[in-house]
C-alpha cells in the first residue's frame, strides 16, 4: 500500500433524541470544523483524507458532538473504504452522476 493514498470514512450518527435533526447538525459541524474534504449523504456522511487515524478521530468528534448536543444515547456507524490505489468520493460515485 502506497504511504499516501486516498480514503474515504463514512459516517452516520444516530442519536436516540426525539428530534435527531439539531443534534445531527451539531455532529455536521463538528466534521466541518476539522477542515477534511467530506460530503454529506441522506444516510451518513463521507470524509475524504489520507490518513485513517485522523479520519477515524473526526468520526469520533462527530459521535461526541451528539452527547455535547443534549442526546443521552448516539449508536454510530463507521465504514471504510479504501484501496491499494486508493479511492475518493469522485471515483465511487462518478458513473452515477452527471458530468458538470
Amino acid at each position: 500500500m502506497k504511504k499516501s493514498h486516498i480514503l474515504n470514512v463514512g459516517v452516520q450518527v444516530l442519536p436516540l433524541v426525539e428530534d435527531v435533526y439539531p443534534v445531527v447538525d451539531k455532529a455536521i459541524e463538528a466534521i466541518q470544523a476539522s477542515g477534511v474534504k467530506y460530503e454529506v449523504g441522506p444516510l451518513e456522511t463521507v470524509l475524504e483524507g489520507d490518513d485513517l487515524n485522523r479520519l477515524l478521530e473526526i468520526a469520533k468528534s462527530a459521535h461526541l458532538a451528539c452527547f455535547e448536543s443534549g442526546a443521552k444515547k448516539v449508536v454510530t456507524v463507521i465504514k471504510i473504504a479504501d484501496a491499494l490505489e486508493g479511492t475518493s468520493i469522485k471515483e465511487i460515485v462518478a458513473k452515477y452522476r452527471k458530468v458538470e
